[in-house]
């Protein structure tokens, strides 16, 4: 990969590990880290964001004015659900995804969707005022790894156009083996993974799609979900012949990655500190966090 500086008014791109919902409401590390991102980003036209929590058979694009902010997880404390996003939709943009993707197909989704949790808990962080227009695209779970990947390079013309994308999810996001003990570690396979991943998107992104074939593939995402908008960074690093940037890294109860990436974005002091992301509140499960 060359180690070129952005193009003049090429806006940034970035993937987000989220985790823990409740990292919405807290202040930690990670958070401060997306705060940084947001305070050094250019103002967006709008952003586009693939949400490991927008997971159907088709891909489509939010076209409300509105969107509706959604709390798609359940045992969690009412704070969390008094959450509110009031972010407008910009549903112009769905023509220019369209445009920018061409001959894939993307669906304008009027009513159904919003702003979901994957999203607006970290926006609440990068954009605390929500007043940059937000979109977010579907994940379509009929496609293979490369399908996404190649998704992610078609949208490179929305950043010479404002748009900034972000992919929220997760490298590896194992609910069932968190272990509530391990608050701020990761075991063995995680790391493995990881940084096996880390190493591909500073190299190579291109190869990230090819990491199922890791030999901790399966352990470190057991479902695709919320890996895919890792692809979507990657297609957009591999369209511009270079790597992505460690924003912050590191793990929770053993089994979850909260690594982020950016793309052409500088964020100084972002990955400084240390400590854990926020606990899960207590009654509520791994198998039933919907993290």
């Amino acid at each position: 990969m060359t180690d070129l500086a952005p193009a003049p008014g090429l806006m940034p791109a970035a993937f987000i590990g989220h985790g823990n919902p409740m990292n919405a409401l807290a202040d930690n590390r990670y958070t401060r880290a997306w705060r940084a991102l947001g305070e050094a980003v250019p103002r967006p036209r709008a952003i586009l964001v693939v949400s490991a929590h927008w997971y159907i058979n088709a891909t489509a694009v939010t076209a409300m004015p509105r969107p509706r902010t959604i709390h798609d997880f359940y045992g969690f404390p009412q704070e969390l659900f008094d959450v509110d996003y009031p972010a407008p939709g910009m549903p112009s943009l769905v023509e220019e995804v369209s445009d920018a993707v061409h001959p894939t197909w993307v669906g304008a989704d009027v009513d159904s969707w919003g702003i979901d949790h994957g999203t607006w808990s970290v926006l609440m962080h990068t954009f605390p005022d929500a007043d940059v227009p937000v979109m977010q695209m579907s994940i379509n779970a009929d496609k293979p790894l490369d399908y996404h990947l190649d998704l992610g390079a078609r949208l490179a013309p929305l950043r010479e156009q404002g748009v900034l994308v972000i992919g929220s999810g997760n490298v590896v996001h194992n609910l069932g083996g968190m272990d509530g003990r391990l608050p701020d570690a990761g075991f063995d396979w995680a790391q493995r993974f990881d940084e096996h991943v880390r190493a591909t998107m500073a190299d190579d992104p291109t190869e990230v799609a090819a990491a199922e074939a890791h030999r901790d593939f399966r352990t470190a995402v057991p479902t695709p979900d919320h890996y895919i908008p890792l692809l979507y960074l990657a297609g957009l690093a591999g369209a511009a012949d270079r790597g992505a940037d460690v924003l912050i890294d590191g793990y929770a109860y053993g089994s979850l990655s909260m690594t982020a990436y950016t793309l052409d974005l500088a964020c100084p002091g972002a990955g400084d500190g240390t400590g854990a992301a926020a606990p899960l509140p207590e009654g509520v499960p791994p198998d039933a966090s919907n993290i």
